[in-house]
């Protein structure tokens, strides 16, 4: 993997508070990265210090081979940061400018996020999952090579979160690096190409998400569901090869699940907390 941001022994501390510890990773190119942990492990600080809005006690970041470039940066942050009273457009407009950004992009993205109807109402006005595709909007109004996004589907209705997700994978495409915190496994699965998992300031795993979830199947057994409705857990091994291969061969299988951990499980066993504590 070529990589297009580089951290290595990253520390941060606020006061005598150490809030990140020799943190050290990778993430290329058009790549997803999921931040996971839960409050307090320091996923705000990180993201902050990617886009230079803090300085690292220790440590390095290379981005495009860069150390001090952060201007072609995306953000969306879990507080909405919106003005109640105006438009949307005019909320959109008031920070093309601020970017330095193009208005002519306004219109674009509001109909990617179809919101090009609601481009005249007041933000106030707006329901929650309609103001976050507002702010996806405004994290986009200039073109990204690294996208960073915090909670962005936090409390949506899935129509909505779906859409996020959909526009997520279309900045992918295009060859954005996105980083995604997030406190739900079920989106990191789906979306990341690679999760880190902070634990009170320090990294405790950092990989694909199937992998990852593979080197801690400390159970591997296999679930087989039979069209009787019968259940039944085996060993993955060969010696359940010869009961495997009768049901197969009377085609009795429902279906077959293995036995190894989600993300959340994964995350339980290395640290005793929960991803959303």
């Amino acid at each position: 993997m070529k990589a297009f941001i580089e951290v290595s022994g990253l520390s941060h501390s606020f006061g005598e508070k150490r809030v990140l510890d020799d943190i050290s990773f990778q993430a290329a190119k058009g790549e997803i990265t999921g931040l996971l942990g839960p409050s307090g492990a320091g996923k705000t600080t990180l993201v902050n210090l990617l886009t230079g809005q803090l300085k690292p006690d220790a440590g390095k970041i290379t981005i495009d081979g860069s150390t001090g470039n952060r201007s072609r940066a995306g953000i969306m942050m879990d507080s909405f940061g919106l003005y109640e009273r105006l438009s949307v457009y005019e909320n959109l407009k008031i920070f093309a400018g601020i970017y330095r950004a193009s208005g002519e992009r306004i219109d674009v993205l509001l109909k990617k996020a179809e919101m090009i109807k609601e481009k005249k109402t007041a933000v106030g006005k707006l329901s929650k999952g309609m103001r976050s595709r507002v702010n996806f909007c405004r994290a986009l109004l200039k073109e990204c090579d690294v996208l960073y996004l915090d909670e962005p589907t936090s409390g949506l209705d899935p129509a909505t979160t779906e859409k996020i997700h959909e526009m997520m994978l279309e900045e992918k495409s295009a060859g954005t690096t996105i980083f995604l915190t997030t406190h739900n496994m079920h989106e990191a699965e789906k979306l990341c190409d690679r999760v880190l998992l902070l634990n009170e300031g320090r990294l405790v795993e950092n990989g694909v998400p199937k992998e990852i979830c593979r080197k801690y199947n400390s159970e591997n057994k296999i679930e087989v569901v039979l069209k009787n409705g019968e259940v039944h857990t085996i060993k993955n091994a060969g010696e359940s090869a010869g009961i495997l291969g009768r049901w197969l061969g009377e085609e009795a299988i429902v279906s077959l699940h293995s036995s190894e951990p989600d993300l959340e499980k994964v995350f339980l066993g290395i640290t005793g907390r929960r991803l959303g504590e």
